[in-house]
């Protein structure tokens, strides 16, 4: 069955994992409820987790998912990264990609302020635009 899911890191378009979501639909970008902190893993890709106070809207984009693209997308993608639920700007709730908070606060770079790894890419110069 599929599902619709918030991509806001590599899997966007033009970005290193983007392949990984072929037979996917593009349903269009999305931002997320301020409630949500982000942080660069190495500079390889986001790591997003929500939070009670403080967050950020963060932009993505949105997927029409059939499972045996989710199964493809999730055998691919970084350590500790999980589908979870997001809460989006207009009112959806749907599955994202998050990261543990416990994994990013005081180990990585808080990117917030950026508004999304898309964002964060281009002003720090810090990932190539598009992948294998």
């Amino acid at each position: 069955m599929a599902f619709d899911l918030f991509v806001n890191g590599t899997l966007m378009r033009g970005l290193a994992l983007h392949a990984n979501l072929a037979g996917a639909e593009f349903l269009g970008e999305a931002s997320t409820v301020p409630g949500y902190r982000v942080y660069s893993i190495d500079d390889l890709h986001p790591g997003m987790f929500e939070v009670e106070e403080g967050g950020v809207a963060v932009a993505g984009e949105v997927y029409r998912m059939p499972e045996e693209v989710w199964q493809r997308v999730e055998a691919g993608e970084p350590p500790n990264l999980y589908r979870g639920m997001v809460r989006l700007d207009d009112g959806r709730e749907l599955y994202g990609i998050l990261y543990p908070r416990e994994l990013a606060e005081g180990r990585h770079r808080d990117i917030s302020e950026f508004g999304g790894w898309r964002a964060y890419v281009a002003a720090a110069g810090c990932a190539p635009p598009s992948g294998k």
